[in-house]
């Protein structure tokens, strides 16, 4: 690969990988055709292997001399302990987060680069996800896809560059930091995958400490990339499992005391909630439409997940 001038500027892009060999070669195909970035800047792309054990590594020798890559190995699972790997193997100024599922838009990584310049002292960025289906979906989930389209990671917005909320946050597939913030902060290793289960919210914790210290965001409507939902996510029990992990990262990530009564270790309003819940998903999911009965599912899932995943006595 071409030695880096010392007056170019260098943008670090990051996936952390456990697995999907398949998904990746995929998506390292579509960066090899990625626009040309604005004069003066360069990047390069760091692959975190999260200790896998199938052909990921064939994969990455495949692209060697295609893409500027460089290898780092993560022993620990986890997503966040291979993203702090990421971070501490960054040369860039800025790190652009994405995943090994995903297909970048040409455009995407150069939309980074200049929103970079523009706003050199925003904190973080965030850009569209639009999800990827091999097939169409079942009807029940095309209905009710506006209403669960984070748990697939969808982020779909109006094509402005606006600063970001506390109310609308990026998602990991398509955000990006600076360095520096990073370094100070870094991933929560108690949050995001973990092999099993389904905590997360990582980033978002992380992207919720940095406003709250006053540090801002912006979008970047031009850094498209689609998100691909294999059949297996396409299903209530991959939709229990995802809301029910939500909410105990929420309440990790809190920590905050429980303000009610106690039964069997768990709040009793969980399991009041969970219950209500799950009858009326029940009985609306043969009397009503998709729209109204997935929300139903959403708040019994959430309940099951603060009972199946946290105790709080």
């Amino acid at each position: 690969m071409p030695t880096i001038s010392h007056t170019e500027t260098l943008i670090t892009v990051a996936i952390c990988t456990w697995n999907r060999a398949h998904l990746l070669r995929q998506t390292l195909e579509q960066m090899t055709r990625l626009a040309a970035l604005p004069a003066g800047v360069s990047w390069e792309l760091i692959v975190v292997d999260n200790a896998c054990t199938d052909h990921t590594a064939d994969v990455l020798d495949s692209f060697m001399g295609r893409l500027p890559l460089r290898r780092a190995f993560e022993a620990k699972p986890g997503l966040s302990n291979a993203r702090n790997a990421a971070i501490a193997e960054a040369r860039g100024g800025h790190i652009v987060w994405t995943d090994d599922d995903v297909l970048v838009d040409s455009e995407w990584l150069a939309a980074y680069a200049r929103a970079f310049a523009r706003y050199p002292d925003v904190a973080f960025f965030g850009g569209p996800i639009a999800a990827w289906f091999d097939a169409p979906p079942a009807p029940w989930l095309t209905a009710a896809l506006p209403s669960v389209g984070a748990a697939f990671a969808v982020r779909e917005f109006d094509a402005h560059d606006e600063a970001i909320t506390a109310m609308f946050v990026p998602f990991g597939a398509n955000m990006a930091f600076r360095t520096s913030v990073l370094r100070t902060t870094g991933f929560d290793p108690r949050l995001g995958r973990h092999r099993v289960g389904m905590l997360g919210g990582e980033e978002t914790a992380l992207i919720g400490h940095l406003l709250a210290r006053g540090e801002m965001g912006r979008w970047v409507p031009g850094a498209a990339i689609r998100h691909y939902i294999p059949p297996e996510r396409q299903t209530i029990r991959y939709l229990r499992r995802y809301y029910g992990g939500n909410a105990a990262t929420m309440a990790l990530a809190t920590n905050e005391a429980p303000q009610s009564a106690m039964l069997f270790g768990r709040p009793r309003w969980a399991w009041r909630a969970a219950i209500q819940n799950e009858i009326a998903y029940r009985v609306r999911r043969v009397t009503s439409r998709p729209e109204v009965w997935i929300e139903d599912l959403k708040r019994a899932s959430a309940a099951w997940g603060i009972l199946r995943y946290t105790r709080l006595d």
